[in-house]
């Protein structure tokens, strides 16, 4: 379904709305899905993205204005993983959801190519693979332990050894006596670039935003990405990293209070005289 309204306009051109305006159309979505769910099927929901749908009709030969078209991509394996589940909710907070969980398959998207690339091919490759996606999950889950209870925002830009495209990603951490109680989608997103980057060997950072409203203000905690390790950053880097931040659009955080980053899981040991991460 199209979640905003100027992805509704781009694509009403091609009159897959039969003319409907956006506000009849989200009626007419309100009411089949309250059908569906009534009938006790199990609804799966994805976003229909102009630009890649687009794309995906002029790579396989589709028009985009044949309803063949809209179902194949919807049924495309491309953006997979769990699906999205209707499960009753108004559409106010279905539509901005639903458009998160696209963002969030588009980084996945993403990062896996860039890892599969990065990991190379053949039995090697596959061990650097692994080794990266368990490594992204062993930092993941010590930094979250290590945040503190409350909410919490981990970022990441990262990019490729030579001239690499820069990958970003950033997930939500809510700790509750000492568990993740947040994660999903953007945690996976986060976890698989995360691994891109560790692969690839290139250089970036990663943020731990601590809770805005903690006693004594906002801590904030940073590792610099090298080589496919990342390193603690001193309390002056993370600084440095909240200024580039600003050059790069980002606010400034309100009473920040840039910290050192604390101690991470190392890498896993080579196993055949240079590092799956090198």
């Amino acid at each position: 379904m199209a979640v905003r309204a100027a992805d509704f306009a781009d694509l009403a051109g091609y009159g897959l709305f039969g003319g409907l305006s956006f506000r009849a159309y989200l009626r007419r979505v309100a009411v089949q899905l309250r059908a569906l769910g009534g009938h006790g099927f199990e609804v799966h929901l994805r976003a229909l993205d102009p630009a890649d749908y687009e794309e995906y009709c002029a790579a396989l030969g589709f028009d985009p204005g044949d309803a063949a078209a809209r179902v194949a991509y919807a049924a495309d394996p491309e953006l997979g993983g769990e699906p999205f589940v209707y499960a009753g909710q108004r559409l106010a907070v279905l539509l901005p959801g639903l458009a998160d969980d696209h963002r969030a398959r588009v980084r996945i998207s993403i990062a896996t190519a860039a890892l599969l690339e990065a990991a190379g091919e053949g039995p090697p490759g596959e061990r650097r693979l692994v080794a990266a996606l368990r490594h992204a999950i062993e930092v993941w889950s010590a930094v979250a332990a290590g945040a503190g209870d409350g909410f919490h925002l981990l970022t990441l830009r990262c990019h490729g050894p030579e001239h690499g495209e820069e990958l970003t990603s950033a997930a939500d951490l809510q700790m509750e006596r000492g568990r993740c109680a947040t994660g999903g989608r953007d945690g996976e997103a986060f976890c698989m670039t995360l691994a891109a980057g560790l692969a690839s060997g290139g250089a970036g950072a990663m943020v731990l935003h601590g809770d805005p409203a903690a006693p004594g203000g906002q801590a904030v905690r940073g590792w610099a990405l090298h080589r496919g390790r990342l390193r603690p950053m001193t309390g002056r880097e993370v600084l440095d990293e909240l200024a580039d931040d600003v050059g790069r659009g980002l606010p400034f955080p309100p009473a920040a209070v840039p910290l050192p980053g604390f101690a991470l899981p190392a890498p896993p040991a080579p196993e055949d005289g240079g590092g799956p991460l090198d």
